[in-house]
């Protein structure tokens, strides 16, 4: 006689898991952009990192855009941008092909203290995950990605 053993399905607590992991990585992020800020300029808090960032990783974009992107406030976006332009982060101009449209562009200054602080954070990123497995990468990020379109 063989007696079947009845192993409990532990998915919920794995689950469980998973959201307590991604919490502790969000304020972790938090943190990250705060110092990121600091980083680019001593009077740039996170929310105006955040749109330095896009702005220096698009090229030009506009404010419309940046609160779509962010699902942002129109006015905290206008606020945001008027600082940056006030840091000396970025500059309006016409846009090329249609000189009555507005485009945002980053200036040097916040291209190159944007892309130090991508280049450090991408580090920290590279040092932490450099000993796993090619596979298992390509697995989290396939995770992530599905958890980003959730």
């Amino acid at each position: 006689m063989t007696l079947a053993i009845e192993v409990p399905d532990r998915t919920d607590e794995a689950i469980a898991d998973v959201e307590e992991q991604l919490s502790m990585l969000f304020s972790r992020i938090r943190t990250v952009w705060k110092e990121s800020a600091e980083q680019v300029h001593p009077d740039l808090p996170p929310a105006g990192y955040k749109l330095i960032s896009a702005i220096t990783r698009l090229g030009t974009t506009n404010a419309h855009v940046l609160a779509d992107m962010f699902d942002m406030d129109k006015s905290v976006v206008s606020r945001q941008i008027r600082m940056l332009e006030e840091l000396g982060l970025v500059e309006t101009r016409p846009d090329e092909t249609d000189g009555r449209v507005r485009v945002l562009v980053a200036t040097r200054n916040a291209l190159d203290a944007v892309q130090g602080v991508r280049d450090r954070n991408q580090q920290r990123l590279r040092d932490v995950l450099a000993g796993h497995p090619e596979a298992e990468l390509r697995s989290f990020a396939s995770l992530l990605r599905s958890l980003g379109d959730a």
